[in-house]
């Protein structure tokens, strides 16, 4: 089957259009024998004849009205799609798909989701948070967001340096009648809120201190698989609870949440913003890379 070029219906529109061949060369910035040709071309794939050809007219067929009548939306369209397509090189504007952790999205969110909305009002941002690794070009997103040691090998990363940790924490109440933990075994003989990760397994609390780590299944009334429900559930004197430091930081300031064992909770890895090698990327994806550097260097403020 004979493949018709986007030039060849171009030519037949603009020659329509400006009423000569002359005239539609000039309109499409090529020469009078090559619109000729690509029109000759087309007639003979077509194998029907578009225009009648006189040294002083030219006009359609009546093959030729149907078939300009049927391809002008078809083009006007591609048109369409083409400009819009051009125009997100030039104004950010569009989707941006991300996938991350919901820890890591929580620690992003105000400082860089929420700062790159308000300087760029018409992109739209499809932040999806999920807990098992997943390789976003395959999964149609734009962006990943995880820890340094977690990226792929092949993909471009930008360390995001804002630094992380782990807080042990409880309610004053909770502490009221009991001993406050000086070492993480301590930990063994008290109530803890326990923590399913998304593959079923349950996360192990993890310390380090002098060279020395180590890792605790703690025990405790109630599993939960969610931050949120965490906290809620030590701020109500259930137990002990293994937080994200910047996921408890208010709670802390407020006299919420007493922290204990700070000593043993060292920096963790760092997060990173990471994609694919991205040639011909749109403005709204080189924008949020240009914020991301500069948050991550601190010299990100507030449009």
């Amino acid at each position: 089957m004979a493949r018709h070029s986007l030039i060849e219906l171009e030519a037949v529109l603009a020659i329509v259009r400006c009423g000569s061949f002359r005239a539609a060369a000039l309109d499409l910035g090529i020469s009078t024998t090559a619109i000729s040709n690509a029109v000759g071309k087309l007639e003979r794939q077509l194998d029907v004849r578009l225009f009648n050809r006189t040294t002083r007219s030219v006009s359609l067929t009546y093959a030729g009205r149907i078939f300009v009548a049927q391809i002008k939306s078809a083009l006007d369209d591609i048109q369409k799609a083409m400009n819009t397509a051009r125009s997100q090189q030039e104004t950010p504007s569009g989707t941006l798909r991300i996938n991350a952790f919901a820890t890591a999205a929580r620690e992003i969110m105000a400082p860089l989701v929420l700062s790159y909305l308000q300087r760029y009002p018409q992109v739209h941002i499809d932040l999806v948070t999920e807990g098992r690794l997943v390789d976003v070009v395959a999964a149609g997103f734009d962006l990943g967001v995880r820890s340094a040691d977690l990226v792929p090998s092949d993909a471009i990363a930008i360390p995001l340096g804002q630094m992380r940790r782990m807080a042990v924490a409880a309610s004053p109440a909770f502490f009221q009648s009991r001993a406050i933990p000086q070492v993480p075994q301590d930990l063994l003989s008290y109530p803890c809120v326990r923590v399913r990760l998304p593959n079923g397994a349950l996360l192990r609390w993890r310390f380090e201190k002098g060279g020395e780590e180590l890792q605790l299944d703690v025990e405790g009334p109630i599993t939960l698989d969610e931050a949120s429900l965490t906290r809620i559930a030590v701020t109500n004197d259930v137990g002990i609870g293994y937080f994200m430091e910047t996921d408890v930081r208010e709670d802390f300031a407020a006299g919420r949440l007493v922290r204990i064992l700070e000593d043993w909770t060292p920096p963790l890895v760092p997060l990173c913003l990471y994609y694919s090698n991205r040639r011909n990327s749109s403005a709204a994806f080189q924008a949020f890379i240009a914020l991301a550097r500069d948050y991550a260097a601190g010299r990100l403020t507030q449009p």
